[in-house]
């Protein structure tokens, strides 16, 4: 077969100017290039912030929704905070037409000019899947259509992708009593696997969150799959109960986050109206902790002044997005955390997290958390500085609240 440059000399005879074939051969280059560098860009090097319709609007979100949410994290400050992502979750779908390409339904006409709004406001668009032939909420999946959906995601400008086990679990008898538990688990590990291959062939960076509620200890073999992240837990609600129970559940899985690839204890609740502001400062402070993706979960469009303090706390997301990419671990009781920062500096955090606790003190050991000598302490709630103090701090924590600190020499 002839070269391209063969084939314009047949084309143009005489008048074939050698500076042509330099030209095309530097935009294939270049090309090429392009292609190499977005299969190799770094991905989620801190935990990914942003936004997930499923929480507030559930099945019924709307391209509208998505815009006026991308428009307030613009408006609110939460864009310049580090969110980034909006992430529309199930139930866009509608049907696959007859080359099978799926296309968005009647709440949602026209995904590529969804993204293109999306990104004009510097944030990126996320979307959801499911490695069964259905989702969650009984749309289309992608078995059988991994890399044709791929590449469709990627056509429309997609940067991040949820891929939900749902419907695969049953599909493949998953939990069928004669199935052999380790086959099950290995045509889980390659449906995921697969997806992320399909990603990779788009030569598209994004974002690869898999959510299969933390079967098979999935911290264990997410990397393996190509996540960037990964459901630890069943779906979060939004009460205290719930919250608490994910969050100081992820004691001992910190050897398993790092940046590229983190645990995910599910969605932010901060707004929706189910706890107290104490609560959700709580939630707040334990993803940062937990080095936690933060995905907000509220309407953005009608956040009240409290919800905006707490999630753009960019002290507390300086916690959560330190570039050491450390999670948090449980240094002693009742629940006192702490997080290596950079620098040499600690986060820690107090939790009263006993609902029918009253306000009561605690006392922290510096040594506790490998200080000696005096300590430089700050708040990071109060955005106050505690001054130089030696060997220990007290402070009284509200019910169902939280103290964080940051600690340095």
């Amino acid at each position: 077969m002839p070269s391209l440059c063969g084939l314009l000399r047949m084309l143009m005879g005489k008048r074939y100017i050698p500076s042509v074939c330099a030209t095309m051969a530097l935009v294939l280059t270049l090309m090429s290039g392009q292609a190499m560098l977005c299969q190799s860009v770094p991905l989620a090097v801190t935990p990914p912030m942003g936004w997930n319709s499923w929480n507030h609007f559930g099945a019924k979100v709307t391209d509208a929704d998505v815009r006026a949410t991308a428009d307030a994290m613009v408006a609110s400050g939460m864009r310049d905070a580090g969110y980034t992502y909006v992430n529309i979750d199930d139930d866009w779908e509608g049907e696959r037409d007859a080359q099978g390409n799926i296309h968005g339904n009647i709440r949602f006409p026209d995904m590529k000019a969804l993204a293109d709004y999306v990104h004009s406001k510097g944030l990126k668009l996320g979307i959801y899947s499911s490695p069964g032939t259905k989702t969650c909420e009984g749309n289309a999946g992608s078995y059988g259509y991994e890399q044709k959906d791929a590449d469709t995601f990627a056509a429309w400008g997609v940067d991040f992708l949820k891929y939900d086990l749902c419907s695969y679990m049953d599909e493949m008898k998953l939990h069928d009593p004669k199935q052999d538990p380790q086959l099950a688990l290995a045509m889980m590990k390659e449906a995921y696997a697969k997806m992320h291959q399909a990603l990779v062939n788009t030569h598209r960076p994004i974002v690869y969150s898999i959510c299969q509620y933390g079967v098979g200890s999935v911290w264990e073999w997410g990397p393996k799959v190509g996540a960037n992240l990964w459901r630890t837990t069943d779906d979060i609600r939004d009460d205290y109960r719930s919250m608490a129970l994910i969050g100081f559940s992820q004691a001992g899985l910190e050897t398993f986050a790092g940046p590229g690839h983190w645990n995910d204890p599910d969605m932010l609740e901060v707004g929706n109206g189910g706890m107290t502001p104490d609560q959700y400062r709580t939630q707040m402070s334990l993803w940062a902790m937990l080095a936690a993706p933060l995905l907000a979960g509220n309407d953005l469009s009608k956040m009240d002044d409290v919800t905006k303090s707490i999630l753009i706390n960019r002290e507390v997301i300086a916690v959560d997005q330190d570039k050491l990419g450390i999670q948090g671990s449980r240094v002693g009781p009742p629940q006192i955390w702490m997080k290596p920062l950079s620098g040499g500096a600690k986060a820690v955090a107090m939790f009263n997290y006993v609902t029918d606790d009253e306000a009561e003190p605690q006392t922290l050991q510096f040594k506790d958390v490998g200080f000696d000598g005096p300590v430089h302490v700050r708040d990071l709630w109060a955005h106050k500085d505690l001054g130089v103090l030696e060997g220990s701090y007290t402070v009284t924590i509200p019910q169902g609240g939280v103290v964080m600190l940051r600690l340095w020499h």
